[in-house]
C-alpha cells in the first residue's frame, strides 16, 4: 500500500514489485494507491487502524510506504506498526536523522528511509559565477539582483514552503526545537514577526513563481537565476531537455528542509518475513543505485557512500556534484513538527503577505 502521487504507484506496481518476483518468482505483490500528500497518509491510518479494531490475528497489508505526518498519527496511535528495520541486514547502511525522528516523533526501528527528497537552491552558473553559500550571503546577493532570485512563497508546491521554513531555522537559530524536540510553545510563535517582516522585505526584490515548476521554468527559461528547487525534479527535468544544462545546485547554510519516504510493516501483517524480505531488497545498495538514484533522481534512503559501487559514474557525479552526502547530512534538514509548521505557514500569511 503506498501513499503518494502516481509514480509512487508506478515505482511500486511496474518496477519493485516485478523485480522482486522475478527474485522470488513464488511472491505475487499487489500494490494499492491512497492518493498523494496528507490524505493518502491519512486513508493508509485509517485502514490499519479499521484492522486493529477488527481484532483480526493477521491483517491485510504487509508493507506500505508513507510520509512522515503519517508516523506522528501511527506512533500516538499505538499498536500498529511492528519494530523491525533493526532486523534487516541493510539497516547498517541507515545513518540519516530522519531514520530516528518524523517530524520530532521517535521512530527509530520502525521506518527503513525509502529515499529522500531534498530541496536545494538552483542557480545559473553564467549569471551567478559565485553562488551564495549562506541564507545570509543570499540575502545580499538578492538586494544587488532584484527580481533574479524567484520562489513560489507558500502557494503551489513545498519547494516555496521549504525556503521559508529554512528561513525561520537560520533567523532563529532553534531548528533543534523546532524541528525535532519541541516542545510546541505559543510565544515562541508570537516572537517571529520581525522574521517575517524581514521576509516581507525580502519579497520586494523577487519572483513569485507559479509553483514548483513555475520556479524550474523560469530558471530554463533565463527569467530568473536563482531559485529552490527539488532535486530530484531539477534533474528529472534536465534528463528530459526541460532544463538548460549548465544549471547547478548549492544547499546554503545553515540548511533547508527535505523529506524521506518510509517503509512501515503493519503489527500484525499476514506475512512479515516476506515483508522483511522486500524493504531489505528495497533498501540493498544495487536497488537503491539503479532504481532510487538512476531511474527517479532521488537520493538514497541508505547513506550515499554505500551505492557508489553500483550506481553508474555519470548517475553518481550527477546526484552528488554539487551537494556532497556529507553535504547532505549536514545541511539536509527536516520540516518543522506538525504545530509549528502550521505556525509558521500562518506568519508567512500574516506577517509576510499582510502586515
Amino acid at each position: 500500500m503506498t501513499a503518494g502521487d502516481i509514480n509512487m504507484l508506478a515505482l511500486a506496481q511496474n518496477v519493485l514489485g516485478p523485480m522482486f518476483a522475478k527474485k522470488y518468482p513464488e511472491v505475487e505483490l499487489r500494490t494499492v494507491h491512497t492518493g498523494p500528500g496528507d490524505a493518502g497518509s491519512q486513508l493508509i491510518l485509517e485502514k490499519l487502524r479499521a484492522e486493529k479494531l477488527s481484532g483480526k490475528a493477521t491483517w491485510d497489508v504487509d508493507v506500505a510506504m508513507v510520509h512522515q505526518i503519517f508516523m506522528s498519527w501511527a506512533m500516538a496511535e499505538g499498536d500498529l506498526l511492528l519494530q523491525y528495520a533493526q532486523d534487516l541486514e541493510t539497516w547498517k547502511y541507515v545513518t540519516s536523522l530522519h531514520a530516528k525522528y518524523a517530524l520530532g516523533t521517535p521512530v527509530e526501528g520502525y521506518v527503513m528511509p525509502m529515499f529522500h527528497s531534498q530541496v536545494a537552491i538552483a542557480y545559473n552558473p553564467k549569471y551567478v559565477p559565485n553562488p551564495p553559500r549562506s541564507y545570509e550571503e543570499l540575502v545580499e546577493w538578492v538586494k544587488a539582483n532584484p527580481g533574479k532570485f524567484g520562489y513560489n512563497g507558500i502557494k503551489g508546491g513545498m519547494s516555496g514552503v521549504a525556503f521559508v521554513v529554512g528561513w525561520v531555522y537560520w533567523k532563529t537559530g532553534k531548528y533543534e526545537k523546532y524541528a525535532i524536540t519541541g516542545p510546541y510553545d505559543e510565544t515562541e510563535v508570537a516572537s517571529w514577526e520581525p522574521i517575517f517582516k524581514e521576509l516581507k522585505e525580502f519579497n520586494k526584490y523577487v519572483t513569485i513563481t507559479a509553483g514548483n515548476v513555475g520556479t524550474l521554468d523560469a530558471l530554463n527559461r533565463g527569467e530568473i537565476w536563482m531559485g529552490p528547487v527539488w532535486v530530484d525534479m531539477f534533474y528529472t527535468f534536465m534528463l528530459t531537455g526541460k532544463m538548460d544544462p549548465s544549471i547547478r545546485l548549492v544547499l546554503p547554510a545553515p540548511g533547508l528542509p527535505g523529506q524521506p519516504m518510509y517503509f512501515v510493516i503493519p503489527k500484525k501483517a499476514r506475512n512479515i518475513e516476506w515483508a522483511k524480505k522486500f524493504v531489505e531488497f528495497v533498501t540493498s545498495p544495487e536497488i537503491q543505485a539503479k532504481v532510487i538514484v538512476e531511474m527517479y533522481n532521488w537520493y538514497p534512503g541508505i547513506d550515499g557512500t554505500y551505492i557508489k559501487d553500483y550506481v553508474s559514474p555519470e548517475a553518481y557525479a550527477r546526484l552528488y556534484r554539487d551537494i556532497t552526502p556529507e553535504e547532505l547530512r549536514e545541511k539536509g534538514l527536516s520540516f518543522a513538527l506538525a504545530k509549528y509548521h502550521t505556525a509558521i505557514l500562518e506568519a508567512y500569511e500574516k506577517w509576510t503577505i499582510g502586515g
